[in-house]
């Protein structure tokens, strides 16, 4: 009984379901087979089982693939050889590229260029024609010139044997040289023999081998078939091949039919490819039906085909029409420092408002480029963080070194960025308050007030040239003034509101430091009054349009919207391809992208991309001594000591403070007392003649003359409302 339970039945083993579950990275158990009536032996696998297991662990072995991998590519190099090889002779001996090139003319819509390539096909064939009926009687030419080459030379030869005999007196010597040349010529035949065999036996292999180094040198093998460190580190070089291909996949499909109805000869869009600094420059002429903003609103993709990264890529558009001008950048190379500003490597920097240019950075293709800032409005702006102050500072640093320009600084940041211009600026204001942007708009306000004083004097020299290079080194009336407002969205965001009723900051007409901004971008500029203002994130409201479009020159670092870059540079500069938007946010520090007058720009091009050089604090404060030792000593004014534009009204409402009434006597000792410069010559006739045409004179009370508050916050109300109208109109 016991015997007969452990014997296996017929029907085989049992396995649980479960048995079979598990991890499937791990490989299975062999599988085995018991057979009926054998007992617990197990069965080996059937072979084709076996064999397709072999065939899989070969396939998976990363040995293997690397074996396929170069299998592949370098066949692809020989059948890619032997397809630019064959494509070559084909076109050396038909008419496919003239015909290429006509079609090419013809999706280009440039008719001329196809009626030429036209008659060069026509020429090419007639030529052709020629040659092959002169191939017709070439058999005849050839047996006839054969046999006059043959007799000719036997002929030359029996008179050298002849010569020879003579010499000698053996009359054998007259077929000596032709024995001499049959024997050479048998010799010829035995080494041509001898050489034939292994010549081919190799020959097959040299051509292969020459088709090979044809498809290496072109790139003919696929990407995932190269190694993988040269994938990711090779710079895949731009060729007329990469371009086309790359538009043809951009899309566009009136583009792409163009490309097609080309053939391979896509590359007649393509002007020449030049090196451009670290990078390459080609010009692309669209064919008709495809217009040059489809293909800038594809950048990423374009770059992307190109095998670059966005940034790597600069689309614009030159003067020729239906032209597109793509920048290429070698790959890596934007990443590159740029190396150190020529203010920090040069022992005396020189520098001349009129007639000299800053240093500020290098443009794409490694070119310095220069700044010229004479009698320049200069806006510049960008996202928080990406160095803005920087690039700003680095202007102000080097004309720093011309003695003759005088500095009036508001850091509405107040964190120290400018504090290298104590004792070079002559107001330096820092600090990011109301009581900052107050200062800030009283030293706009006193700037117009000189600013306008200036164009009485201006006018009074008899100068036809307005102010003159001369002028402003030998008066001291028209010496330039640069004011620099950095963090300006600051004051445009500002509420503060002055004694007047009439607000310090804001984006509307009533602002005072927007109309005193406005009103030096006006007519500043004449008078060697300039302004320079940097701002963060440019929007309608801490931006006004009529501000930002008054500056000559208008910077951006990387902004986040197309909207904004519009905001900052301009319709027309973000239509011709500038892109602040497209850079890289804390990537592409210090670049800006520079739009109007003062910079060197390419023929028809609105913009430019600057790589500015990074001058940091501690290279700054140096800077700024050696500037400060060419001076005379300069006292700069804080911001508790800025005294802006003089209004009495605003003055007298001011020392009135709380008070309902107050003795005249005391309104003029506390006027005194603010500002003793511009009243220590008031009296009460002064006082009395500035106040009885605002209907605020002073009255008497309990025996003495009082001012009364009341009268006084009338009169600026009502002056209020007469600039709102003003303004309005």
């Amino acid at each position: 009984m016991t015997e007969l339970m452990t014997e296996v039945p017929d029907v085989g083993s049992l396995h649980r379901l479960d048995d079979h579950r598990g991890d499937r990275e791990t490989p299975a158990e062999p599988v085995t087979l018991v057979k009926p009536g054998d007992g617990h032996k197990p069965v080996k696998p059937p072979a084709y089982v076996r064999a397709t297991r072999s065939v899989r662990a070969l396939i998976a072995d990363e040995r293997t693939r690397k074996v396929g991998r170069l299998v592949v590519r370098h066949g692809m190099y020989v059948a890619g050889g032997a397809r630019i090889t064959s494509k070559r002779a084909w076109d050396g001996r038909t008419t496919a590229r003239y015909e290429r090139m006509m079609r090419a003319a013809e999706a280009a819509g440039n008719m001329e260029a196809a009626v030429e390539w036209e008659a060069r096909g026509a020429a090419f064939r007639a030529a052709r024609h020629q040659r092959r009926m002169d191939l017709l009687t070439a058999p005849q030419k050839v047996v006839k010139g054969a046999a006059i080459g043959v007799a000719g030379a036997e002929a030359g030869l029996l008179l050298l044997g002849g010569a020879m005999a003579i010499h000698s007196g053996n009359i054998a010597d007259v077929i000596a040289p032709t024995m001499t040349v049959i024997e050479l010529i048998h010799w010829l035949v035995v080494i041509a023999g001898i050489v034939w065999g292994p010549l081919v036996a190799f020959g097959p292999w040299l051509l292969l081998v020459a088709l090979w180094a044809v498809g290496r040198r072109q790139n003919t093998a696929p990407q995932w078939a190269l190694p993988a460190k040269q994938q990711a580190t090779d710079n895949v070089p731009v060729t007329p091949s990469i371009v086309v291909k790359a538009l043809k996949d951009l899309g566009i499909s009136a583009l792409s039919k163009a490309i097609k109805e080309m053939g391979d000869a896509g590359a007649a869009m393509l002007g020449p490819i030049r090196t451009a600094g670290c990078g390459v420059e080609v010009d692309v002429t669209l064919p008709s039906g495809v217009s040059t903003e489809e293909v800038l609103q594809r950048r990423r993709k374009l770059a992307e085909n190109l095998n670059r990264h966005e940034h790597e890529l600069h689309p614009s558009i030159p003067p020729q029409p239906r032209t597109v001008r793509l920048w290429i950048a070698d790959s890596g190379a934007l990443d590159e420092p740029i190396g150190l500003s020529p203010l920090v490597l040069d022992d005396n920097p020189v520098a001349d408002l009129y007639t000299g240019s800053a240093p500020w950075g290098v443009d794409l293709r490694g070119d310095a480029a220069m700044v010229n800032l004479k009698q320049k409005m200069l806006l510049i702006t960008g996202l928080s963080n990406q160095g803005k102050t920087a690039c700003l500072r680095a202007l102000a640093l080097w004309l720093a070194f011309d003695p003759s320009v005088e500095f009036r600084i508001a850091d509405l940041k107040g964190i120290g960025d400018w504090k290298m211009f104590d004792e070079l600026a002559t107001v330096l204001i820092q600090g990011p308050t109301d009581e900052h942007v107050a200062e800030a708009t009283h030293m706009l306000e006193a700037g117009v007030e000189e600013m306008n004083l200036r164009m009485e004097l201006a006018r009074q020299s008899g100068s036809d040239d307005g102010v003159t290079r001369e002028m402003a080194r030998t008066d001291p009336r028209f010496r330039p003034i640069v004011f620099v407002v950095d963090e300006a969205q600051v004051a445009y965001g500002s509420g503060a509101i002055g004694p007047d009723k009439r607000p310090y900051g804001g984006s509307k007409a009533t602002s005072r430091y927007f109309r005193a901004v406005k009103a030096i971008h006006d007519q500043g500029r004449a008078v060697n009054v300039t302004i320079w203002e940097g701002t963060q994130d440019p929007t309608n409201e801490n931006l006004p349009k009529r501000s930002r479009e008054g500056n000559h020159i208008r910077a951006s670092l990387v902004l986040g919207t197309e909207a904004q870059s519009r905001m900052a540079l301009g319709d027309t500069a973000v239509d011709a391809g500038a892109a602040p938007h497209k850079l890289r946010q804390g990537l592409d520090k210090g670049t800006v992208v520079v739009a109007g007058d003062g910079v060197k720009l390419a023929p028809g091009q609105p913009s430019i991309t600057i790589r500015t050089h990074y001058i940091d604090g501690d290279q700054a404060v140096e800077l700024a001594d050696r500037a400060k030792a060419r001076r005379a000593g300069v006292t700069t004014l804080s911001q508790l000591q800025v005294v802006g534009t003089v209004d009495p009204l605003a003055d007298i409402a001011f020392v009135l403070g709380n008070e309902p009434r107050l003795r005249t006597q005391d309104v003029l000792q506390r006027l005194v007392e603010k500002n003793p410069t511009e009243y220590r010559d008031w009296n009460f006739g002064t006082l009395k003649g500035f106040l009885e045409p605002l209907g605020a004179e002073p009255r008497k009370s309990d025996g003495v003359m009082v001012v009364h508050r009341h009268l006084v916050e009338q009169a600026l109300e009502e002056r209020g409302q007469d600039d709102e109208q003003a303004a309005g109109a």
